[in-house]
């Protein structure tokens, strides 16, 4: 009877967190098309790179990493990062690339 009952407490615990983790990709997509449109630049795809305990900088933060491939000019393709906690990007890293 309690194993039942955790059973689905486990299972709804998973649901949840799968549900968060797809909004979490939908909300990092929508920050990545909205920087693309800033700087002119054509989105070609994102990834997700998976999450991690230390940032970039050096701190010990949980974060997810999100991996994006873009052209500056339409015949080449770039690879981006964006770091994002919770909801909310923490850091954009854009390679150097050519300006239209």
């Amino acid at each position: 009877m309690i194993g039942d009952l955790l059973a689905i407490l486990a299972l709804c615990f998973a649901c949840f967190l799968f549900w968060q983790q797809r909004r979490q990709s939908e909300i990092a997509k929508s920050h990545i098309l909205r920087k693309c449109d800033q700087l002119e630049l054509q989105l070609l795809s994102v990834s997700f790179a998976g999450h991690k305990w230390k940032t970039s900088d050096h701190r010990w933060l949980w974060h997810t990493v999100y991996l994006f491939e873009f052209s500056a000019l339409g015949d080449d393709c770039y690879q981006g990062k964006l770091e994002m906690r919770g909801f909310m990007p923490i850091r954009f890293n854009l390679p150097p690339h050519r300006m239209v």
